[in-house]
């Protein structure tokens, strides 16, 4: 695997690859470029039989990732661009969630949008205790989840607190997080996150590979529909809020540094 700026990945002796979401400077939050990477590092730890787990993290200890970088959604003009981005992120998604190897989300600070879609997706989860986890979009961008998000996250933290954190828009801390089951474990800060999350991934290695694969695989196959080709469930709603004016309203505002004026159109 091959290092960009944006996104650094190594292989260790022991089987455990790492991923890093580098762009600190902007609390990692992900451009399509990244999301690309994330796919094709998948790709290439399919291939790999000496890979054993995945360690995803973000850089520095502010952020796991605080979504998708608002400014990459200047470009949607049309209602398939927004179709075209939910499907892509379900191959980002999707990719994670069939890899054969166990995956790890090691997470610190901010954990938002994107970010928290791709710790979702992922088999096991660890956070600091300033941790901080949510989907915002009702009071920031006004655009909706896929269905395939929503049915992650309701398979996580059941449907009632799914509906609490978007209608709300506020994000869950690490205790409440820990409690409804979003996390697994919560430690100090971002060393001791570092520290367990290779403990944990060591732990994972030195067990019977088929064994986590087959109960990942398993339990994948318990949750999922197959996605048919075309028009899909829910593809209605994605237009609906990715070719409103608010969404427009709320992707300028958000850069702008300025409160959204909602007007439901």
């Amino acid at each position: 695997m091959t290092d960009t700026a944006e996104l650094l990945c190594e292989t260790d002796a022991a089987g455990i690859a790492r991923i890093t979401l580098n762009r600190p400077q902007a609390r990692n939050a992900l451009t399509f470029g990244m999301y690309q990477g994330l796919i094709d590092h998948c790709a290439a730890i399919e291939a790999e039989p000496a890979i054993k787990v995945l360690v995803i993290a973000g850089a520095g200890p502010k952020a796991f990732a605080a979504g998708t970088d608002i400014a990459q959604f200047r470009s949607f003009s049309t209602a398939e661009d927004a179709i075209g981005y939910e499907r892509f992120m379900d191959r980002v998604l999707g990719g994670l969630e069939r890899l054969r190897v166990p995956t790890i989300a090691a997470i610190a600070g901010a954990c938002t949008g994107g970010g928290a879609a791709i710790a979702a997706a992922c088999d096991l989860r660890v956070a600091t205790q300033d941790a901080k986890f949510g989907f915002p979009i009702a009071r920031t961008l006004g655009n909706c989840l896929s269905l395939s998000n929503l049915k992650r996250l309701s398979n996580l933290i059941g449907p009632a607190r799914v509906k609490d954190m978007i209608f709300t828009a506020r994000l869950f801390g690490a205790q409440e997080a820990l409690g409804v089951g979003l996390v697994g474990e919560v430690v100090a800060d971002a060393e001791a996150l570092s520290t367990r999350a290779t403990e944990l991934a060591t732990l994972l290695a030195g067990h019977a590979p088929l064994t986590l694969r087959a109960t990942k695989e398993g339990l994948r196959r318990l949750a999922a529909e197959d996605e048919p080709e075309g028009e899909r469930p829910g593809d209605d709603l994605i237009r609906l809020c990715y070719t409103s004016a608010d969404f427009r309203e709320g992707m300028e505002a958000f850069l702008g540094k300025r409160p959204p004026n909602w007007t439901g159109r």
